[in-house]
């Protein structure tokens, strides 16, 4: 087997454990946001399953040409934005309508999570000259991570002081950091689509 054949392979299997990680703790954010009538962890959970999403255009990305891999980075990037304009939605909803959102729920979550964002992130990382949907896989591991910190820290503010704000604040910066990263990914995705025309 040749360099290129093993690192498509090696792509592939990255591609394929991120992908399963990614569903699994996707669900798990779900279940407990809404057991713990959690902002933040419905956003995290709808971004972990739109990352899935990704990571499955990506792996049929691997087998086309350069074409795709970059038509399927642009997917990443819209869904990215509209998964941020969801959020935006379940803030403002709740904000209006009240919520009140368990903290040490958000904590432990936000505790499991951390682990599986960083070991994907560390999968990623070790992806030598990574195409335009592995960077943007690896974007969206780190803002998953940091994603989790702050879900952690509105964790203990909402224990602390029995205030729904600290999950509403996470929520809406969760979906200012997917626009960040959709903007990103999609800028990537026109300037590679513009070196295969040049």
């Amino acid at each position: 087997m040749n360099e290129k054949a093993s690192g498509s392979e090696r792509e592939k299997r990255t591609l394929q454990i991120v992908l399963v990680l990614n569903a699994a703790i996707a669900i798990a954010f779900l279940v407990t946001g809404g057991l713990g009538d959690s902002s933040a962890l419905i956003a995290n959970g709808l971004d972990n399953l739109s990352d899935a999403a990704v990571y499955a255009l990506s792996l049929v990305a691997l087998s086309h040409g350069l074409k795709w891999k970059t038509r399927a980075a642009t997917a990443s990037g819209i869904m990215l934005l509209v998964f941020a304009a969801g959020v935006l939605f379940d803030v403002g909803r709740r904000y209006f309508e009240g919520s009140e959102p368990i903290g040490p729920t958000m904590m432990i979550m936000s505790a499991v999570a951390a682990v599986v964002n960083y070991a994907c992130l560390k999968l990623l990382q070790r992806i030598q000259d990574p195409d335009v949907n592995l960077r943007a896989a690896t974007t969206f591991s780190y803002n998953d991570f940091i994603s989790n910190g702050g879900i952690l820290i509105a964790g203990v503010l909402v224990w602390w002081l029995g205030t729904n704000w600290p999950d509403l604040l996470v929520g809406f910066a969760t979906a200012l950091i997917a626009i960040k990263g959709g903007i990103e990914i999609l800028r990537d995705a026109r300037q590679e689509a513009k070196q295969q025309r040049d």
